[in-house]
């Protein structure tokens, strides 16, 4: 049974997008006010009120909402239809379930966990696979299952359809927290979910190897990090989140690199939190995020 989260029990989150046009707002309110609801926030963004697209979130709360569901999704479609507006609707009292694939480096994934464990990720961990064994003991520390997928030499097959046995249909979404591997584009499709990256922001100055220590020699002043939605395009996807912080000549590459670890943390810590409370809004290769 999946569990529940008390803090949001009786909350729904509804996501909506189409053509920008008059009156979407007030139907919305005025859906929310008949169904019983109350709205505790609503965030909203039109790229040009002149033919462009109209972007909201509004979490509301409605006492018995399970019970209510069914009804509430029938008044949704009557109701935004007409106006050619998309929608979803989510019960925030259950967590979305999480996968974390990870390889030797552990910042991310450790941090993630940690997250977890303080009740500030509203998600579910079901399990967390890496191609190395080196951070299974941290993982089963948590309470996690941990498996070890290992992904040798150039034909990843085996180990993309061991993957694809163990997530599909298990998880909500997956997170990779410095999975040093390149998925297929036939693996996205089969897994089906949305998968969040993190890498440095150095691509594509710095590719391949060191590249801190590239960025050392060319005596860079800012790094930074990215966490995006993966697609078919190698780290091209859809931007969640990104930061940056200043470091100095005297620092080395070393420094270098811990500061970039820091910042990688933070960076997949909010794209993660904000993919959970259902505050992005994918366009395309870009996102809305109310924050």
């Amino acid at each position: 049974m999946t569990p529940r989260l008390e803090a949001t029990h009786d909350h729904a989150c509804l996501i909506v997008h189409g053509p920008d046009r008059p009156g979407i707002v007030a139907a919305v309110t005025a859906l929310v006010t008949r169904i019983g609801g109350n709205i505790v926030t609503l965030d909203q963004y039109s790229d040009n009120p002149e033919g462009g697209e109209f972007f909201q979130r509004v979490v509301f709360h409605r006492p018995h909402l399970e019970a209510a569901l069914p009804a509430v999704e029938a008044d949704l479609d009557e109701t935004l239809g007409p106006l050619g507006m998309t929608w979803r609707l989510t019960d925030q009292s259950i967590p979305k379930r999480m996968a974390i694939l990870a390889s030797t480096s552990d910042h991310c994934l450790l941090e993630l966990l940690w997250r977890h464990r303080r009740g500030e990720l509203p998600v579910t961990i079901p399990m967390v696979i890496s191609n190395h064994t080196n951070t299974a003991e941290d993982v089963r520390s948590f309470g996690i299952p941990f498996f070890h997928v290992p992904a040798h030499g150039p034909d990843k097959t085996a180990a993309e359809a061991r993957l694809v046995e163990l997530l599909r249909g298990n998880v909500d979404f997956v997170v990779l927290a410095r999975y040093m591997q390149i998925l297929s584009d036939s693996f996205l499709e089969e897994v089906g979910v949305p998968i969040i990256n993190i890498h440095h922001s150095f691509l594509p100055a710095f590719i391949g190897a060191a590249p801190y220590r590239k960025a050392k020699e060319r005596g860079v002043k800012l790094i930074g990090a990215t966490s995006h939605y993966v697609t078919e395009d190698l780290d091209e996807g859809p931007i969640i989140e990104q930061d940056v912080a200043r470091v100095s000549h005297a620092m080395t590459a070393a420094d270098l690199q811990a500061r970039g670890a820091y910042v990688e943390r933070a960076v997949l810590s909010r794209a993660v939190q904000w993919h959970a409370e259902d505050r992005v809004i994918r366009h395309g290769n870009h996102t809305i995020v109310f924050t």
